[in-house]
């Protein structure tokens, strides 16, 4: 272990040091990108019935941005129903070379935060590999950091993540993409990766919680991964467990944590409660459909990975290239990596190598810095609140949380709002989750007034058809037990931010079935 710590230190000097030298310009790299996407699938199914010989000619041998247009011309856009029924099907099925080259043994099962409950994304052993190594990249991107422990590198990395124990059917195997993934991490990861592979296969959340928490006194963790809800519960666990003041009682060189998929914003402060020194905060971008992005530097949003199996779109995210539900229209407007401009909300099209093509992936982003190609995540297509015009993304949400959190000193794990009739027209339902003593008709004042800051569309409804806004706090463990009513319990599994439709009726009644609301 301690000459794979000194490969790894010596990687990130050197690495480090040659990022700081690279001069490939993004479209150059997006370019080569596609170029090898195209070729590796242009016998398949997929890429025979979309002209992939055309394409690549027009790439090749044409110049500027016109020598995208045929793929855009060629390819329609997908978003998941449409790319499944049509394609992923047969993948799904067991057929051979239908949206990418041989046969996808595994398929990662979408956390069913928006649209579909329960994806199946394919999950090609090319992106098994592109996964890895941009894992390993972000580890490496620790040393545009300053003073990092000596002996950090030396220390154990805590995963806490879905099981590796897949399910197996007709030669395909499915779970969590972070299942799929930890099952195949490089071999020499297995000394630093707990909680081990014995641990990591149990598929029962609790029990899992339950043999982390009695191992950790065994363990030297210095880096720990996982969504911040479920972090947040293993270190109370433990903390509790051993009669902690704090988690770095029992784990003094923790320096490390990383996240994906939800803002740490609202959780922050309840987390650094636990903590016993400052921490560095790293966020990671790893969606089930591949790794997008991850910080590369401190106090930076995350940098697109552009060399790494996936072709981004990005596609404005408004009226002219939605519907009112969040659909994208086929003759949206797309944009390439050059044409984009900060401060822009963006739907994200990606073209990976697990045979997705020009696929919505339904995250929208923001770009803070383009010529470092940083962006923040700013919501979901699906999941934005528009009742009447007040166009309220889940950045928006995040930030009225944390301020809140932050402006009352109060722990809030999890939150989520709904539009509601309210005569003579319209209402906001939030539901925050905190065990704090907190009144809520203050702390929805409070929300009401930072969005009014954050949002200019949302001051303007507020005073003509956004009548009031309604706040209830309940304790986390109805959100949490919510999850497990269906069956969403574990490492990639997000409680939403927005509800609408069905899966609002559904939270409002297993809240009024639990006599929690009156």
């Amino acid at each position: 272990m301690a000459v794979l710590s000194n490969v790894l230190k010596g990687s990130v000097k050197i690495t480090s040091r040659i990022k700081k030298l690279n001069i490939t310009k993004p479209q150059n790299q997006q370019k080569r990108v596609l170029i090898k996407l195209l070729t590796k699938a242009r016998s398949t199914k997929f890429g025979e019935a979309y002209g992939f010989d055309d394409i690549l000619n027009q790439l090749l041998f044409e110049k500027g941005n016109n020598r995208f247009s045929a793929f855009k011309e060629n390819v329609p856009i997908f978003d998941y129903n449409s790319l499944y029924e049509q394609w992923w099907q047969r993948c799904h099925k067991g057929e051979e070379n239908i949206c990418w080259p041989g046969k996808i043994k595994y398929f990662a099962l979408s956390s069913g935060t928006s649209g579909s409950p329960s994806k199946h994304i394919p999950v090609s052993k090319e992106m098994i590999k592109a996964i890895n190594r941009a894992g390993v990249n972000q580890i490496i991107a620790l040393g545009n950091y300053d003073n990092l422990p000596e002996n950090l590198f030396d220390k154990s990395y805590l995963m806490l993540g879905g099981s590796t124990q897949l399910a197996e059917s007709e030669g395909r195997f499915e779970g969590d993409l972070s299942g799929i993934t930890t099952g195949n991490i490089p071999f020499w990861f297995e000394n630093f990766f707990k909680p081990g592979r014995e641990i990591a296969q149990v598929k029962d959340w609790e029990q899992k919680l339950q043999e982390i928490t009695n191992n950790a006194p065994n363990w030297d963790i210095g880096f720990l991964a996982g969504v911040p809800a479920w972090i947040q519960i293993l270190c109370e666990r433990v903390i509790e467990k051993y009669n902690l003041k704090n988690i770095h009682e029992i784990w003094p060189n923790l320096s490390v944590y990383g996240w994906g998929g939800v803002s740490f914003e609202p959780y922050k402060n309840g987390f650094e409660k636990l903590m016993g020194k400052p921490m560095i905060y790293i966020e990671t971008y790893l969606a089930s459909e591949g790794f997008i992005a991850y910080q590369a530097r401190p106090n930076a949003n995350l940098q697109l990975i552009l060399n790494n199996g996936i072709f981004f779109e990005f596609v404005p995210f408004n009226e002219d290239n939605f519907d009112e539900n969040g659909d994208i229209k086929q003759d949206a407007q797309t944009l390439l990596i050059t044409e984009v401009e900060p401060d822009v909300d963006y739907a994200l099209l990606i073209s990976t190598c697990s045979g997705a093509w020009r696929y919505l992936i339904g995250d929208t982003v923001k770009f803070t810095d383009v010529a470092k190609c940083e962006i923040k995540i700013t919501g979901r297509t699906k999941q934005f609140l528009s009742l009447c015009g007040e166009h309220i993304s889940v950045d928006n949400l995040n930030n009225a949380v944390d301020a809140a959190s932050k402006h009352f000193n109060i722990t809030i794990k999890e939150f989520t709002v709904t539009g509601i009739p309210h005569s003579p027209l319209f209402a906001h339902q939030w539901y925050i989750g905190t065990d704090d003593e907190i009144d809520e008709n203050e702390l929805g004042r409070f929300i009401d007034k930072k969005l009014h800051e954050l949002n200019d569309d949302y001051a303007v409804e507020r005073r003509h058809a956004l009548k009031n806004v309604f706040c209830k706090v309940l304790p986390t463990a109805s959100f949490l037990d919510y999850m497990k009513s269906k069956g969403k319990v574990g490492g990639q599994n997000k409680f939403p931010r927005v509800l609408k439709g069905a899966r609002q009726a559904e939270w409002e009644s297993y809240i009024f079935e639990k006599t929690l609301l009156v």
